[in-house]
């Protein structure tokens, strides 16, 4: 019972640590990502999709990336989604091409996402923090019907709260990443 609490409680830390990593991709820095755009919601022919459903994104250094559009038809549509996301974006069109140019971030905006990235690192550390203490509730559970002996349930909250710790790592490194890549 003690093994299933924590491998429960460990997938549960990485979608919490995976979902945190797929939202840093989803914050502008002066790095151009794929992942600023490809969630972007385009309406196409009376139907809402996403830029990645109709396209392919890749990176033009230093600062563009491209939209290689699948569809003509879908062109128009891409890039007005684009230019309403309020980004910031400048946007040219070039047949099937979007070409998506990031201008360099201002201090004001630096700081303005950094304070986000911090916001959205503390929101996954709560969410660490709530899985920590559901597992730790269903130990004592155990241990209270004796299933669970006091020595195994003793090594079973250690055990979770060393998985905690290293999940809130790894949300300390991608943050920490971040928070440099804004900087640059």
């Amino acid at each position: 019972m003690l093994e299933s609490i924590i491998k429960e409680l460990e997938g549960k830390l990485n979608q919490v640590t995976g979902f945190f990593q797929s939202e840093l991709q989803g914050v502008r820095s002066n790095r151009p990502s794929v992942g600023l755009l490809e969630d972007i919601k385009v309406e196409y022919y009376g139907q809402i999709m996403q830029i990645k459903q109709l396209a392919s994104l890749s990176i033009r250094p230093p600062r563009d990336i491209e939209v290689s559009i699948w569809d003509k038809g879908a062109v128009g549509a891409v890039a007005k989604a684009i230019e309403t996301a309020k980004a910031g974006f400048s946007v040219s069109n070039d047949g099937n091409i979007v070409r998506v140019s990031l201008p360099p971030l201002t201090d004001e905006r630096r700081a303005e996402m950094t304070k986000l990235v911090k916001r959205m690192s503390e929101d996954a550390r709560i969410s660490i923090r709530g899985e920590r203490d559901e597992a730790n509730k269903k130990v004592k559970a155990g241990e209270d019907s004796g299933q669970i002996t006091e020595d195994q349930a003793f090594k079973g909250k250690e055990q979770i709260q060393k998985s905690t710790e290293a999940a809130n790592k790894q949300v300390e490194n991608l943050l920490n990443s971040k928070i440099a890549e804004l900087s640059e």
